[in-house]
């Protein structure tokens, strides 16, 4: 498996956003239960947040983005996926 990077950025106002979160961590939980996600979490000013994946490929990384609600409720835009080569840890 690779390691994949995801960065996404908020696009709704933060109380449209506040109402996705919820069912938004349900969809992280099962994924990182299962070994998908291997750690994720808001950037510290609030603009977005930064995931991080263990997937065979990108389109697999992509998939399991447009199944976040995030992404189906319109309060997020995915800003890139990137291949990661993980040195120290993972």
């Amino acid at each position: 498996m690779t390691h994949f990077v995801a960065e996404i950025a908020y696009t709704a106002a933060p109380e449209v956003v506040a109402a996705s979160r919820p069912a938004h961590r349900e969809h992280l939980a099962a994924l990182h239960a299962r070994g998908a996600l291997v750690l994720s979490g808001p950037w510290a000013d609030g603009t977005g947040a930064c995931l991080v994946y263990r997937a065979d490929d990108e389109a697999a990384v992509r998939g399991m983005l447009a199944d976040d609600p995030f992404l189906r409720d319109g309060v997020v835009e995915v800003l890139s996926v990137r291949e990661w080569t993980v040195v120290v840890g993972g």
